[in-house]
């Protein structure tokens, strides 16, 4: 059950990095959005948090 609740949480994370650097983050060029998405899809949450305190102009 922890455990789903786990993966829902990273999974929504995720979806919701995709969606901000392909719909709201007009600043980045187009390789730096690339590499925020791979690093939310490779660290989960962690990758989340990052691009929350570094990547969102």
């Amino acid at each position: 059950m922890l455990g789903t609740i786990w993966g829902l949480i990273v999974l929504i994370s995720v979806i919701w990095v995709i969606y901000d650097v392909v719909t709201q983050n007009k600043g980045l060029t187009p390789i730096m959005k690339v590499v925020w998405i791979l690093a939310a899809l490779i660290f989960g949450i962690l990758g989340a948090i990052a691009y929350y305190f570094l990547g969102r102009k």
